[in-house]
């Protein structure tokens, strides 16, 4: 059988992607689980329920009658083309964040760049991005910043290039801050409204507070691996809410809470080998309760406290089943009552609705 060149190949593509225009694909999370499942257990009260995860791509479906006979021939020929490829996957989500259009962003440390799951485009993008002719490195945490009318930045801390990058809302690199100050930018945090950018440079063992512009205002901690109330030991994932700073002080097995301008409050964790102890804790995160979200990565657990460091409910187990995680990271929350977990060695980042309670 004679085959078609190339040429006539790339304007049969060409002439197919003109009219194959069809809708944005929609996001769907549910992609493991059949049934409900909600934590604590019944008969007890539900406080948690499970509503998907994302992995990749693969969130992104379209409407079965939304394949047009152009798409389908388009899709074959690019099968000639350029063969099978192969979709594009989480590899290992370290952080992020999620705007209030409801697009969520994930840094992911193994590829190298910052995933967009971005619900109302119905598509995802990939970032790779730090600056203009810079690519990210070791992206770990990540803030957005809603500017109005539809306008955001977004900061990514990346340990290997020591800085914080700017983008746009387009992933458009708009600079860096940070650089010949911190040592190894890994969680990030910001205060709504001075603008302050908190830092956690987990190598300098302290926490570097930013003014709006980049400038560098302060530094929290002795520089030095410490356990006292003023000292830190590996500071990881930070979160900022009601006024105050929570830091995840991972070597230091504990959280410990800030004020904006990081005076210290209180602490609350210890090590240990019981389900609430907190041997290396990473992602800490607060919801619009005051509940105090730690993940737990030693043990692979999801520990939820209130504002006192009382453990509440522990959720996880190490698995790959709902419920279960595998060296998990960061920890986030949304507008819609929703905390997603970094779920790093197993790729994907799981999402749970909080149905509210005392």
């Amino acid at each position: 059988m004679k085959r078609l060149p190339y040429h006539w190949l790339a304007v049969s593509l060409c002439l197919l992607l003109a009219g194959c225009a069809s809708a944005p694909a929609v996001l769907n999370y549910d992609l493991q689980a059949s049934g409900r499942h909600v934590w604590p257990v019944e008969p007890e009260i539900p406080r948690y329920q499970y509503v998907g995860q994302l992995t990749g791509e693969e969130n992104f479906v379209k409407a079965k009658d939304d394949v047009s006979v152009g798409r389908k021939m388009f899709d074959w020929l690019v099968g000639i083309v350029a063969g099978e490829e192969a979709p594009t996957v989480l590899q290992r989500p370290q952080s992020g964040a999620v705007d209030r259009d409801g697009r969520v962003y994930v840094t992911d440390v193994s590829r190298a760049a910052v995933y967009v799951f971005d619900k109302p485009g119905g598509r995802l993008a990939v970032w790779e991005m730090a600056g203009e002719q810079t690519r990210f490195k070791t992206p770990i945490g990540l803030v957005v910043i809603e500017l109005g009318e539809g306008k955001r930045e977004i900061l990514v801390a990346d340990a290997d290039l020591k800085h914080v990058a700017r983008l746009d809302q387009n992933g458009k690199p708009l600079g860096h801050f940070g650089e010949g100050e911190l040592v190894r930018p890994t969680g990030l945090a910001r205060d709504p409204q001075s603008g302050h950018v908190y830092v956690a440079d987990t190598h300098a063992h302290d926490i570097k507070i930013f003014d709006a512009s980049g400038a560098l205002l302060k530094t929290v901690g002795t520089g030095a691996r410490g356990e006292g109330v003023d000292a830190f030991n590996s500071p990881t994932h930070l979160s900022f809410a009601n006024g105050q700073l929570y830091v995840s002080d991972t070597l230091n097995s504990r959280i410990n809470v800030f004020t904006a301008e990081g005076e210290f409050v209180r602490t609350f964790g210890r090590r240990g080998l019981f389900v609430g102890d907190l041997p290396r804790p990473k992602g800490v995160a607060v919801d619009k309760d005051d509940n105090v979200y730690v993940v737990e990565s030693y043990y692979d657990h999801l520990l939820v406290f209130d504002n006192k460091g009382n453990l509440l409910l522990p959720i996880g187990g190490s698995g790959s089943s709902v419920g279960e995680f595998y060296l998990p990271a960061g920890i986030w929350t949304d507008h819609q009552d929703r905390v997603y977990v970094a779920d790093s060695f197993n790729g994907r980042v799981v999402i749970l609705q909080f149905l509210g309670g005392a």
